[in-house]
């Protein structure tokens, strides 16, 4: 067994070599999951809410909620926006995969 000095070695150079891929996947896990935090919110917290967490979510997903509003039907409450925009950022970071896996860019596990 390998001493866990020499694991975080691996580790690390892993996602410096292939780090082109591991930074626009966490940037679009982060949204994503900062979106369904802020939909969880929004069952506790009011939309002018003063909260800092609740601020924060706003911040950070608004322009992916604006992004995805483009392409989301105008009917829709606000919340489902945010839910639809998370099934959006889903299949952007899908996508994003197939294609870093189809053009070599990651290695094959």
């Amino acid at each position: 067994m390998k001493p866990y000095w020499a694991l975080l070695e691996l580790a690390v150079g892993a996602f410096l070599t292939y780090w082109y891929y591991f930074v626009p996947d966490y940037v679009l896990a982060v949204v994503m999951y900062t979106l369904l935090g802020r939909a969880a919110l929004s069952l506790f917290l009011e939309p002018d809410s003063p909260n800092y967490i609740w601020r924060f979510f706003c911040r950070i997903t608004d322009p992916a909620v604006t992004v995805f509003a483009q392409v989301t039907p105008k009917a829709t409450a606000q919340v489902v926006l945010w839910l639809f925009s998370v099934v959006w950022l889903f299949w952007l970071r899908f996508a994003f995969r197939v294609f870093s896996m189809a053009s070599g860019l990651i290695p094959v596990m």
